[in-house]
């Protein structure tokens, strides 16, 4: 169970990481997706601060389960808030936000299991 929990987590955080590179660097798709759902770019780098965060406690997490517990619950966290803010704009572009919500419920419920 821990191999399953592992890559998991490893490719979780790897797509997190490279979201946060392309907030932080105001990548023009993610700038259209921001401003579409009414999120002020200027704040971007908070979303890309979290989603480091989240990256750094899932991997963190494969050596102490809580952390990786509480990270993958923020996670879960951050992507439900995206799922609502593309839900109020009437966005139809919530598949990849919902996708990675359900990834991090995965990653929530093999962390523990994996100890």
């Amino acid at each position: 169970m821990f191999i399953a929990a592992a890559i998991v987590s490893v490719l979780l955080a790897l797509v997190l990481v490279f979201s946060a590179v392309g907030k932080l660097t105001k990548n023009p798709q993610q700038v259209e997706s921001m401003t579409s759902v009414g999120f002020p770019v200027d704040k971007m780098w908070l979303l890309a601060l979290a989603e480091l965060a989240g990256a750094v406690g899932l991997i963190a997490g494969l050596f102490w389960w809580p952390i990786g517990l509480a990270a993958a619950i923020g996670v879960v966290a951050y992507f439900l808030g995206a799922v609502l803010m593309h839900l109020r704009a009437n966005d139809k572009t919530i598949a990849p936000a919902g996708v990675l919500m359900l990834v991090a419920v995965v990653a929530a419920i093999l962390v523990p299991v994996a100890a």
